[in-house]
Order: C-alpha cells, then structure tokens, then sequence
C-alpha cells in the first residue's frame, strides 16, 4: 500500500510540474498574461487640439487592449523629452510611443530605449538619422497635399489662380512636402503632366519661391504672389497675411500648410473686406474647418487625422507585443491613407477629425 501511495504522490508531483511548465512557456512566449502591458507615450505638446486628440486616442485605444498608458509631455522642452524618455526606461515600459520635440535631439534616447530592448514607435513626427525606432506613423503629406491640388484645379477648370501661401516653420518636413504636393496636384491638374513630372516641377516652382519671395507657372496658369511664415498658428497666420493680402488685393487664393494658419487669414481677409478668396489647406482636418467646408466657406483640407494616427500605431504595437512580430521588420515610414476633403465628402470624414 505504501509502494502505491508513493507511486501516486509521484504522479501527482509529476503532472503538477508539467502543468506549471506549461504555464511558464505560455507566459514567455507572449510576454505578459492577459496581454497587460506597459506602454508609454513621450508628447511633445498638448499645446493644440491635434495633440490633445493624439493622446487621447493613444488611451483610449491602449485601454481597448488592455494596457497601462503612462503620458508624459514634453512641453516643447528637449531636455524634458529626454527626461521622460528615461523615466519610461526605467519605469520598464514594453513599449514607447514618440512625438518628438525636435529630430535630432530625439536620437539618443530612442537609442537608450533601443539598447533596453524597449521598441519606440514614432507618431506625428519623424526623427533624425541613426535612430534605432521601429517606424514612423503619420499621414501622407504629400499626397494629401497633391489630393487637394487636384481637386482645386478641377475646381477652378482654365481661370488664373493668383494665391498666397502661409507656411509653418522653414526648413520644417511636413511643410515642405505638403506645399510641393498642393504645386504639384494644381500643375498636374491644370497641364495633363504625369504625376511625377508634375513632382519635378513642383520643386522648380517651390525653388523659384523659395529665392524670389514670388513664383509663376505659365502653363498651370498659377501665380504665387508671396509666402508668409504663420508658425501653425492661427495668431501668426493673421500677421503673416495682412502685409500679403495688403500687397495683393486681387488674390483668387490662399493655400495653406495648416488648418489654423489659414483661420487667421480669413481673420485677415474679413478685417480688409475682402471677400470671395478660396481658402485651400494641404493637409490638417480640425473640425473647424470641417464646418467651415460644410458652410462652402473653406474650400478643401487634406485629412491629418490623430486618431487614424493613433490608430495604426497602436495596431502596429499590438503586432509586436502580443503577436510577437519582429519590431525591426517594420518600414521607416508608415503612413495613413491620404484623403482631400471638400464639401462633397466631409461627412465621411468629420469624426476623424480634431
């Protein structure tokens, strides 16, 4: 009786431990039980509708999945993105999100993160040279720009377009490659080239711009009569237009690399009484403008939507924590589907906008 009893305890002890085995495997193939994770986003700003909506789709989405989100914002401060970049380090998140403050100076900490086997997931904004990140998620500036473009020269069929264009920062990507894209849309709309043609002579033009202070495209019968530098913001917008619309009274247009530069210079066209320009943004998506669009008050805007943002990094987080998909086979850039939004679509698109 003893030697069964003994044979028993044996076998008992032995599944037990097969059991527990078992469990243990489970538990490191994917990473953490019930897929609660740790996840981390480094803001640079909530200074603006956009970002606010970023952060709270990245929760909101995160929250879905079960994760812990943990926000920390940078404030437009470097030395503080770099502060919380090694406060989610040490905090052992499983996963980083990142809109940089400024590219370069983002390098070293994704690096750290790297170097802690923490994968970094850019969202917004792109990031300098050497960075080891898992890719960068944001929309398709130029094609949404050249979206808008297109539909602003079918629009506007043979008559001449005499615009201005409000700019964000110099030297800022985003904004170069959603004003060659608004160029290249118009000339490939207006004069039948191919699209990449169209391209080529969109740097011409932005060139021509950029040494001239003015530019002219014959054959796309498109005149730009001046850019102003409007820092994304409806204020400097303001500003930055009044001395150009001053200048040129008879203006068919104004283009824009943002929604909220362009609301100043209404401001500035109203305060001139000024009326019947079209206002013509490359890319943004504020529900302002939306409503703007709806009233035929606000030609078009290309779709820069945080929540489609925040959507597509987190889908890419979850292929990488929970379905274990190499972080590193990832492209540099991932980008979301462009879009020109007018009159005729802005319903489709409002709830995705900010």
């Amino acid at each position: 009786m003893r030697q069964k009893g003994l044979f028993r305890f044996i076998l008992v002890l032995a599944m037990a431990m097969l059991v527990v085995a078992g469990c243990s495997s489970s538990d490191s193939a994917s990473g953490k039980s019930d897929n609660e994770f740790k996840v981390g986003f480094a803001i640079k700003t909530q200074d603006s509708p956009y970002f606010v909506s970023l952060v709270n789709a990245v929760k909101e989405y995160g929250k879905a999945e079960g994760w812990k989100v943990t926000v920390l914002d940078a404030n437009g401060d470097t030395a503080k993105e770099a502060e919380n970049m090694e406060t989610l380090i040490a905090q052992g998140m499983d996963l980083i999100f990142l809109d940089s403050v400024e590219p370069d100076a983002a390098v070293p900490s994704i690096n750290k993160a790297a170097d802690a086997e923490i994968p970094v997931i850019n969202l917004d904004s792109g990031v300098g040279e050497g960075a080891k990140d898992v890719t960068t998620v944001y929309s398709d500036n130029k094609q949404n720009g050249r979206l808008v473009g297109l539909a602003y020269a079918e629009k506007m069929g043979d008559e001449e377009i005499k615009a201005i264009i409000l700019s964000g920062a110099k030297g800022n990507v985003a904004g170069d490659e959603r004003r060659t894209g608004l160029f290249a849309g118009i000339i490939e709309g207006r004069t039948g080239v191919s699209e990449e043609e169209a391209w080529k002579q969109a740097d011409a033009l932005d060139d021509e711009l950029g040494k001239k202070g003015k530019a002219t495209h014959e054959a796309a019968k498109f005149t730009l009569a001046g850019q102003g530098w409007g820092a994304w913001t409806a204020e400097k917008g303001l500003t930055a237009a009044e001395d150009l619309i001053t200048a040129n009274q008879d203006l068919t247009t104004v283009l824009g690399e943002n929604d909220q530069m362009l609301f100043g210079a209404m401001t500035a066209l109203s305060n001139a009484g000024i009326e019947g320009v079209d206002i013509v943004a490359a890319a943004d998506g504020a529900k302002e403008a939306y409503d703007l669009i709806k009233e035929g008050k606000y030609f078009a805007t290309g779709e820069n939507s945080p929540t489609k943002v925040a959507q597509l990094g987190v889908q890419i987080a979850k292929e990488i924590l929970v379905d274990g998909k190499d972080p590193w086979g990832y492209p540099d850039i991932s980008l979301t589907e462009p879009a020109a939004v007018t009159q005729e679509n802005v319903d489709e698109y409002y709830e995705y906008g900010f």
